[in-house]
This record gives structure tokens, C-alpha cells and sequence, in this order.
């Protein structure tokens, strides 16, 4: 298994995710259906939208887990777009799969809806990218 650096795992994944949370926060400043996902992931834990949160920063770091072992070596350009290209791989299980099981159906039920869900996403993964990737090959 491939050594990972996990205090720059979890920079990645709280930062990518952070980022990720704000660009979603502003969407409708922007045009965009709202994209709480504290309150969509909440209430599919008793209505708790603090629960939400935080299995969101959780799902974020898992991620970036999955992204440090598996993708960055193997994906082509500068660290940010690895992250962007590995970020496409989270915004398509999102939209065929767990926005239909919360009831928003297939692409979050809106071309609009969907496209901020993967500028939010290409957001996380280019900071997830920048950041991991900014000690990949200091030893």
C-alpha cells in the first residue's frame, strides 16, 4: 500500500472542503438553486443539520484519502487538475446516485442544479490537488 502523508491528507480534505462549502453557500448570490448539503445530508439523519456537516467534512476527507492512495500518481498534469480530473469521479456518484436515493433525482433534477454541483466539486478537488500535491515530491 502507498505511503501516505495524512497531516497533508487532512489539510487537504478540510481545505478542498471548506472551499467546496462556500462556493456552495454563495450559489444562489450566483444564480444557482440553493446547495445546503448540511441540511440535505441532516435530514436524512433525524433532521440534525449539524450531523450533516459533519458527515460532509467526513465523506471530504475520505475522499481525499481515496484521491492521496489511488489517483495522484496516476493522473496526468499540475496537482490541481489531477485533483479536478479525480474530482469528476465524487460529482458523478453524487448525481446518479445519491441525489436520486434523496429524491432530487438524476443531475440533482436541474442542468443548473448539476453544474454548480460540479463547479463546487471542481473547486474541492482543485484545492485537494494544490494541497496534497504541494509536498508530493519533498523528501
Amino acid at each position: 500500500m502507498k505511503n501516505i502523508n495524512f497531516v497533508r491528507v487532512i489539510a487537504a480534505g478540510i481545505l478542498g472542503t471548506a472551499a467546496m462549502t462556500m462556493l456552495m453557500l454563495m450559489a444562489p448570490k450566483m444564480g444557482m438553486p440553493p446547495m445546503n448539503i448540511g441540511e440535505m445530508l441532516g435530514s436524512m439523519m433525524g433532521g440534525i443539520t449539524a450531523l450533516g456537516w459533519m458527515a460532509h467534512f467526513v465523506m471530504g476527507l475520505m475522499l481525499t484519502v481515496g484521491y492521496a492512495l489511488v489517483f495522484v500518481g496516476r493522473l496526468p498534469g499540475p496537482y490541481p487538475v489531477r485533483g479536478m480530473i479525480f474530482s469528476l469521479v465524487p460529482w458523478l456518484m453524487a448525481q446518479v446516485v445519491v441525489m436520486p436515493m434523496m429524491g432530487s433525482g438524476f443531475f440533482s433534477g436541474s442542468m443548473l442544479a448539476a453544474g454548480g454541483s460540479l463547479m463546487g466539486h471542481l473547486v474541492f478537488g482543485a484545492v485537494v490537488g494544490a494541497v496534497y500535491g504541494s509536498g508530493e515530491h519533498k523528501h
